[in-house]
């Protein structure tokens, strides 16, 4: 979380745009942190786009588009990885950003298997609020012990894997990383 994901979606899109590129952009109906009818990065950034309840409706839409944005992509089931490689498959260029771990820091839904299958991948790092690192874990600050938790900074802050934990390790937690 805030290494800007969405901010590079974003920017993608508008290059491909400039390109006269038509673009789509989706993201799931349960992301309504800043907007059910765009995503917004954390800068405030934002883009139109398609709030979907499950991947297989983007195989269903009419639309276009060349290039496919999907935001916050690990609310998904796995079915968006054959959902991907079928639009890329038609020569679609797929775009997608999303947490790799989620908070216990195991990996999150459908992106390992998307970063397995893509062509390109950019992985981005937040800095860790501790100690000023490279972040690649976001530590749950709140006591809430459900899986998906729809949040940003009051329940959320980034840290580097020394400090995520520590931060275990101060709660009582047994999590070990490697």
């Amino acid at each position: 979380m805030f290494s800007g994901k969405t901010e590079e979606v974003i920017r993608r899109l508008k290059r491909a745009t400039i390109a006269n590129q038509q673009v789509a952009i989706y993201k799931p109906e349960m992301d309504t942190r800043y907007s059910r009818e765009n995503i917004v990065s954390h800068d405030y950034n934002q883009l139109s786009s398609i709030s979907i309840k499950m991947a297989e409706e983007i195989l269903y839409d009419k639309n276009p588009a060349q290039v496919i944005g999907i935001d916050e992509a690990q609310f998904f089931s796995k079915i968006l990885v054959r959902v991907v490689q079928i639009l890329a498959g038609k020569g679609k260029r797929v775009i997608v950003a999303g947490l790799d771990m989620d908070y216990l820091g195991r990996p999150f839904g459908p992106i390992p298997e998307l970063m397995a299958v893509a062509e390109y991948v950019t992985k981005i790092h937040a800095i860790c609020v501790i100690c000023g690192s490279l972040a690649s874990h976001s530590y749950r600050k709140s006591p809430n012990t459900e899986h998906v938790l729809v949040g940003e900074k009051e329940h959320y802050e980034p840290r580097c894997r020394y400090c995520f934990n520590q931060g275990i390790e101060e709660s009582g937690g047994a999590q070990l990383l490697l």
